[in-house]
C-alpha cells in the first residue's frame, strides 16, 4: 500500500487502536477516535477526552504521553473474505495542545468528523501525534 492509500485509509478510519507507553515500559492500548489534519504540509492526527463515560478523569494515556510522547495507533478493514483485509499503523510522538488556536482547529476538524461532537463538543484535553512514520498492508495487493 502506498502513502496516499495509507494516509486516505486513515482520514476515512472512524476508530482506531492507540498505544502508548506507561512509566514501567509497557505498551498501553485503548480504541479511540481521531482526526486526520494535513495542513500543515506533515500528517497530524488529533484527538480529545471527550464526555464519553470513563473511569477517570486521570486517563493513563495522558500520563503516558506526558512522561514518553513515543504514540503508535492503528486502524484497520476486517471483513470475512480475507482477501479484503487490511491495515494502516502510524507513529510519531504525542503531546497536549496548549495553544488555544490550535485546539480550536483540532476540535473543529473533530466536529466535522463525529457529528456527536457537533452539540457538545469535548471540553477535555486535546492531543497532538505528530504522525514520523506510515505504513500499511493490503491483503489486495499479493
Amino acid at each position: 500500500m502506498d502513502r496516499d492509500e495509507a494516509l486516505e485509509r486513515l482520514r476515512s478510519a472512524r476508530v482506531g487502536r492507540i498505544a502508548t507507553v506507561t512509566s514501567d515500559e509497557r505498551p498501553h492500548v485503548v480504541p479511540f477516535v481521531f482526526a486526520l489534519d494535513q495542513g500543515s504540509g506533515e500528517p497530524r492526527a488529533y484527538w480529545a477526552v471527550d464526555r464519553k463515560p470513563k473511569r477517570s478523569e486521570h486517563l493513563r494515556r495522558l500520563r503516558n504521553i506526558r512522561t514518553n510522547p513515543a504514540v503508535e495507533f492503528v486502524v484497520d478493514g476486517y471483513d470475512e473474505d480475507w482477501r479484503s483485509l487490511w491495515w494502516v499503523r502510524a507513529s510519531g510522538a504525542g503531546r497536549v495542545v496548549d495553544a488555544d488556536d490550535e485546539r480550536a482547529d483540532a476540535l473543529a476538524l473533530l466536529r466535522s468528523k463525529y457529528p456527536q461532537y457537533g452539540p457538545e463538543p469535548p471540553e477535555g484535553p486535546v492531543v497532538a501525534i505528530d504522525i514520523e512514520r506510515i505504513s500499511g498492508w493490503s491483503a489486495a495487493e499479493g
